[in-house]
């Protein structure tokens, strides 16, 4: 990831040489690896210089006092996570702006899965807020393409099994005539 870091500078740097910059890389789950502890890139005659914060380590109050940092709270050094978890729903509900709300109640939710179980997320964010989330219908829009997806294979193998045609069963699945011809060729590896 650093020599990234390091090929983006020099892009912007191409375009843009007296545009100042400073990267900066967020941990946020705690690890065992060294890489959280790099903040220099380099290569013969090349060094590249970055920030990084690891979120383990900083107190919850910097997060506490503004609204777009509340999601990260909970991935900070607070030694009870739960009652973090609960300072930040409690702050979100003083928010007057709805969607506001429901995008920070989101991210939250989905932070705060790195370091607490479902039950104790779903128990403390107010799960009617989190849905009007875009990032939530982002979500649950994704993961419904997905299973529609996955039921519209499995209906195109069976519809193969029965002899139906390939253009037919594309037309009848909505799947492309290279995904059929795919599954058609899976199935006949599995036979053999």
């Amino acid at each position: 990831m650093p020599f990234r870091m390091a090929d983006y500078r020099l892009r912007v740097y191409r375009r843009f040489p007296e545009k100042r910059m400073r990267q900066v890389v967020v941990y946020l789950a705690q690890t065992e690896s060294e890489m959280v502890y790099q903040t220099t890139f380099s290569i013969e005659n090349l060094q590249h210089e970055f920030t990084v914060i690891r979120l383990w380590e900083q107190p919850a109050e910097i997060f506490l006092q503004m609204p777009g940092l509340l999601p990260f709270a909970v991935l900070s050094n607070a030694t009870n996570k739960t009652g973090t978890l609960q300072n930040v729903a409690a702050r979100i509900d003083n928010i007057a702006d709805r969607r506001t709300q429901s995008n920070l109640t989101a991210s939250a939710a989905i932070l705060a899965g790195l370091v607490l179980n479902q039950e104790v997320i779903q128990r403390l964010l107010r799960r009617d807020i989190m849905q009007e989330s875009v990032i939530y219908q982002s979500i649950l829009s994704e993961g419904e393409e997905e299973g529609s997806n996955k039921k519209a294979r499995e209906i195109a193998v069976n519809l193969l099994a029965e002899g139906m045609t390939i253009d037919a069963i594309a037309r009848l699945t909505e799947l492309s005539v290279e995904m059929v011809q795919q599954l058609q060729r899976d199935k006949a590896q599995e036979q053999e």
